[in-house]
């Protein structure tokens, strides 16, 4: 059976931003809004506003390995991905944003 994947970015009533990767982007919304896990970051950041979705991973490995990424992303960075200004991600991973190795980094020539 086919499922797809996503990657989210919740901007929270705080200003601050939260990632997180479903197979259901409207669905998740709901829950984040209605505060059904207590324990959950957006639960006392609410309302919250969905401000990305990524395009679909088939793969749920692939994409929690881009939720991880993204999670460990700054602001800017972040804010630079929602508006779609694809070109300057490069140059905010210079300033300092981490990113997180694939499994293809330590693979020697």
């Amino acid at each position: 059976m086919f499922r797809s994947y996503y990657v989210y970015i919740l901007k929270c009533s705080d200003g601050t931003y939260y990632t997180g990767v479903t197979n259901d982007p409207e669905r998740r919304l709901i829950e984040h809004q209605q505060g059904l896990h207590r324990n959950s970051y957006t639960f006392s950041r609410r309302p919250v506003k969905c401000m990305y979705v990524s395009e679909l991973f088939t793969d749920p490995i692939q994409a929690i390995e881009w939720e991880k990424q993204v999670k460990n992303w700054s602001r800017k960075k972040k804010e630079a991905l929602i508006a779609g200004k694809w070109e300057l991600l490069p140059e905010l991973a210079k300033k300092g944003s981490k990113t997180i190795p694939s499994k293809n980094d330590n693979l020697k020539d």
